[in-house]
């Protein structure tokens, strides 16, 4: 049901069954998946692909142009997935010729005032709390939690099911499985509750718990407590991950 009072450019895409509140607008170029409502006085701008089944409340913009004085005018995308909620007066910036895209997964909610920039790349299941801020060209995986008040440093990445506390500042990488807090960021334990929440077994919880004692408490170099941990443990997918996310980290990763 598309409301008389609500705005709907001709050509764009509306898939069955979209409810479009009053005063809200959609503009060209625009995809909307079946089942999605956008409630009231929501802009959804060039260049939006939102899925099936989500929420986009009221003062939330989708797709306007990224804040960079790089970006020319390209077509880019912002993409949305499904049964995600984008919660009020949230923005998610399109993407730059760099990647082309910005990239909400399903299954995310996308809480009051957060901001999430151009070329960002989330993952499903995702929490942003509150006022949560993405810089450009952030990489966040799946089952992450960034809590309110958070600024996260451009290029940066964030690890599977990682948690940030409340009022951090992300300067460097944040590693799979883990909580972080303080100032300046730094790690503070393995992420056990929400991994047990989500079907981790204790022994693999406890594994991961190793692996973080060699890295964070072994008086070894980054290097060094790699090597160890490949010598001395057996690798899982879940530790590949780990080694992986350390070896590949252009920023680095907080100590």
């Amino acid at each position: 049901m598309i409301d008389s009072l609500a705005r709907v450019h001709s050509n764009s895409v509306i898939g069955e069954n979209v409810q479009i509140g009053p005063f809200s607008t959609i503009h060209h170029d625009v995809e909307i998946g079946s089942g999605t409502v956008i409630y009231s006085n929501a802009t959804v701008m060039p260049g939006a692909r939102i899925g099936k089944d989500c929420r986009i409340f009221p003062g939330a913009v989708i797709s306007a142009i990224p804040q960079d004085l790089k970006f020319k005018g390209e077509k880019t995308t912002a993409e949305i997935g499904d049964r995600t909620t984008i919660r009020e007066c949230a923005t998610v910036n399109r993407g730059t010729s760099a990647l082309g895209k910005t990239v909400v997964g399903s299954d995310c909610l996308i809480m009051a005032y957060a901001h999430i920039a151009h070329d960002c790349e989330i993952g499903n299941h995702c929490i942003f709390s509150n006022v949560a801020t993405l810089s450009g060209h952030i990489q966040v995986g799946d089952y992450v939690t960034i809590s309110g008040l958070t600024a996260v440093h451009q290029h940066c990445r964030i690890g599977n099911y990682a948690f940030i506390a409340g009022g951090s500042l992300v300067r460097m990488d944040v590693p799979p499985y883990v909580k972080v807090a303080r100032e300046p960021l730094a790690y503070m334990g393995i992420n056990s509750l929400r991994l047990e929440r989500l079907g981790f077994t204790l022994d693999e919880i406890n594994e991961l718990q190793n692996v973080y004692r060699i890295i964070y408490q072994g008086n070894l170099n980054l290097k060094n407590a790699l090597e160890k941990i490949k010598q001395t443990i057996h690798i899982s997918p879940k530790i590949d991950n780990i080694i992986s996310f350390y070896e590949n980290s252009s920023r680095g990763v907080i100590r």
